[in-house]
């Protein structure tokens, strides 16, 4: 099991942000929580949109492709100035490709992104009840942490909720909870879960996780409490949040279940459907 004060690189480090919109309401928040996260913790912006790109659009005409640039370029023109007007230094990036997903995920890499700020569906997403497909797609193939933020959501204030349990991905989010708790002046909720179906001994682990993640926040002088829930994992982070007034949420995007996959479709996607708050996916090492 590895020890969340391991050197992870770039799991802790929120020097380089990006922002994906697409320019509709879903993307308020990202964009509110990107610009505000840059200001609080003094990093680089990238500003990205996509334009789509593809025979069926070309076929419809010059016309169609150069609206939708131009709508494109505007969307970018006005996160810019809002980020302008809050001293935040940025960059705009527009990609071209058929879907817009890789353009998010190429771009990241390409700047070498901490990580990527997004809204939890967009507007060619609203099939699917609670997260939009490329956004679900961005989480499961970025190689950098993904903040999923609600349209209405802000900055944190109040407190983060750190959801592990044991994972080595859970552990490079507790090193991103502290590094936040630290910029933020936030206290942490560390919880791990006793889920029924499980064995005794591997319930038991749940209290063992979290006194090992509260051990390190005490050496590091962080503020944090550790509560063990029993029941459903998403259910249990729900309940927490409310209970403990948590306006951000953290966790690791591998779970110890299924051989370290992605548990996108399960608990991961009901925790980040349902949230208020945004949620950080974190990528371990």
């Amino acid at each position: 099991m590895s020890h969340p004060d391991a050197q992870l690189s770039p799991t802790g480090r929120f020097e380089r942000l990006m922002v994906a919109s697409d320019g509709s309401e879903f993307s308020a928040g990202a964009e509110r929580v990107a610009i505000a996260m840059s200001v609080k913790g003094g990093a680089h912006l990238t500003i990205m949109s996509a334009v789509i790109s593809s025979p069926e659009l070309d076929d419809m005409g010059p016309d169609v492709a150069a609206r939708a640039e131009e709508e494109a370029t505007r969307n970018l023109d006005r996160i810019e100035a809002a980020a302008l007007a809050r001293n935040v230094a940025c960059t705009k990036v527009l990609r071209y490709g058929d879907d817009p997903y890789r353009e998010i995920l190429a771009e990241s890499e390409d700047s070498r992104i901490d990580a990527v700020v997004i809204g939890r569906r967009g507007k060619r997403g609203l099939a699917r009840l609670m997260l939009g497909d490329a956004t679900a797609k961005v989480i499961g193939n970025a190689r950098c942490s993904v903040m999923v933020v609600p349209k209405a959501a802000d900055m944190w204030s109040r407190r983060v909720l750190l959801a592990t349990d044991g994972s080595r991905s859970s552990d490079a989010a507790a090193l991103a909870a502290a590094r936040i708790a630290r910029c933020c002046g936030t206290p942490i909720t560390v919880l791990s879960v006793e889920v029924p179906q499980h064995s005794a001994e591997r319930q038991a682990e749940a209290r063992q996780v979290v006194d090992r993640v509260i051990a390190f926040y005490k050496a590091e002088g962080v503020e944090a409490e550790g509560l063990v829930g029993r029941g459903l994992p998403h259910e249990v982070i729900a309940q927490t949040m409310r209970e403990r007034g948590c306006d951000l949420v953290v966790m690791g995007s591998h779970g110890r279940t299924g051989l370290g996959r992605l548990l996108l479709g399960s608990n991961s996607e009901r925790v980040i459907g349902q949230a208020e708050c945004p949620v950080l996916v974190v990528r371990g090492a």
